[in-house]
């Protein structure tokens, strides 16, 4: 098996190798040099930044009869960044208030009007129980804001008004404003050099410069792609049924076996391939043991990206999701841009069940899926609602789910279902199905039963 060629090259994850569905594949073998890196190029040659800022009181707000005082910083000089968020001390403190947020653009000295960021960010994390969530360096986040090439800031943070019933004519009335949470930083994140480009040498192909941890990323999906690959190769609906029935130790048409509901292998941009710092996230891989549902979500990082920043944009959320807000690794399992592109995400392989930080309560079962972009307001690019209904055909034709059917979760515990709670969800859910929030948007969740549909056409349903 394919896989097992890391072990030469002394990489140990055996034990995340030896997990199911690590398919061979008719595109690794045709895999040219141009999945390569060129010699003496290494995968950790973009390591991005990020500067830390503490807020400070702007001045008192007596005007809702409150005592709490707004927090933020004045426009000021710093080094160039591209994504914005605030963090917090306590990741079960809710920042209930506003933040927002303006910026200079590098090179021109013109400063953005005032942009809102999206301040409930804390349904997107490991469950209650998970080591992830217990292992005191996850702080209270909001979501990432990508501003582009910036290199100035100004920031403001107002408190909620918290509400009482008032005595009188039976309202209700506005009472002190609630505390912000303690330690408000501004976080301003630098992702960093793209990649370099891929592509054999002048001299011809050479094999891949790889750290060990890029090595390890990329061993878990060794029989998909060669090692060091930037690009895991789409499949035809046939190629990828039959990899999935050898797989499964069976001939082709046997008599009494039917053929597998799985859609096409989607074409899938790896890690390396965006360029993640495998230094950042934890060594180790984190796993289920089924796929059983898929959790689309949007990033509410905004629409003010190209396709061609995506990978910028990934690297930003992704140090943000580990450097920042202490999370082992990216949240997500996948990511799909306005284009319809596809990113692995957190680290273990494709084909796994990778366990993911991005539906509190239901990550164990399930994978989550970030259209990169906000959809609250705005539509989804067809491009990208149909590169989930791809990607969820593939993934979940790989455990057997039906994207229009149901299945069962039970809840680690969350604001809509206590824990314990045996729930039925869609298979193709939105992440609001499992949790209490706007997510993913009302826009791009009304694109989800189309995605379900489309889905289940690719699978041959």
């Amino acid at each position: 098996m394919r896989g097992f060629l890391a072990s030469s090259i002394g990489v140990t994850c055996a034990a995340a190798l030896a997990l199911p569905l690590t398919l061979p594949s008719p595109g690794a073998r045709a895999a040219t040099p141009a999945a390569e890196s060129p010699v003496g190029r290494s995968a950790e040659s973009v390591p991005g930044s990020t500067q830390s800022l503490p807020l400070t009181p702007l001045g008192s707000d007596r005007s809702a009869g409150g005592e709490a005082t707004d927090q933020g910083l004045l426009q000021r000089e710093v080094r160039p960044f591209s994504l914005v968020g605030v963090i917090w001390d306590d990741p079960d403190d809710e920042l209930h208030g506003s933040v927002q947020v303006r910026t200079r653009a590098s090179g021109t000295g013109n400063w953005s009007g005032w942009q809102p960021v999206e301040t409930h960010n804390h349904e997107h994390a490991a469950d209650p129980d998970d080591p992830e969530r217990a292992s005191g360096k996850v702080r209270g986040s909001t979501a990432p804001l990508w501003v582009g090439d910036s290199d100035g800031v100004e920031i403001r943070v107002r408190g909620e008004a918290a509400r009482h019933r008032g005595e009188h004519r039976g309202g209700t009335q506005p009472s002190a404003e609630h505390a912000l949470p303690a330690g408000l930083r501004l976080e301003l994140v630098d992702p960093g050099a793209e990649p370099p480009p891929q592509g054999p040498s002048p001299e011809g192909p050479r094999s891949p410069v790889l750290t060990a941890e890029t090595a390890a990323s990329s061993a878990v999906n060794a029989d998909l792609a060669p090692l060091g690959a930037s690009v895991i190769p789409a499949l035809s609906k046939k190629e990828t049924e039959s990899d999935l029935i050898a797989a499964r130790g069976g001939p082709e048409d046997a008599a009494g076996k039917a053929r597998p509901y799985v859609g096409p292998r989607p074409r899938i941009i790896t890690r390396k391939g965006w360029g993640a710092n495998e230094k950042l996230r934890e060594r180790q891989f984190g796993y289920s043991k089924t796929v059983k549902a898929a959790f689309v979500h949007h990033s509410a990082s905004g629409n003010n990206y190209r396709c061609s920043q995506a990978g910028s944009v990934l690297r930003s959320i992704y140090r943000y999701h580990v450097k920042s807000s202490g999370w082992r690794d990216f949240g997500y399992n996948f990511a799909v841009d306005k284009c319809g592109n596809i990113y692995e995400g957190r680290a273990g392989g494709v084909a796994k069940p990778v366990l993911g930080a991005h539906t509190l309560g239901f990550n164990s079962n399930s994978m989550g899926i970030a259209v990169l972009g906000s959809f609250g307001s705005s539509s989804p690019p067809a491009a990208a609602v149909n590169a989930v209904a791809r990607l969820t055909a593939w993934k979940l034709g790989l455990y057997g789910a039906n994207p229009r059917g149901k299945t069962y979760l039970k809840s680690a515990g969350g604001n809509l279902y206590k824990k314990g709670s045996n729930v039925r969800l869609n298979v193709i859910s939105g992440h609001r199905d499992g949790f209490a929030t706007e997510c993913p948007g009302i826009r791009l969740y009304k694109k989800l039963g189309s995605a379900r549909s489309a889905s289940a056409r690719y699978q041959g349903r």
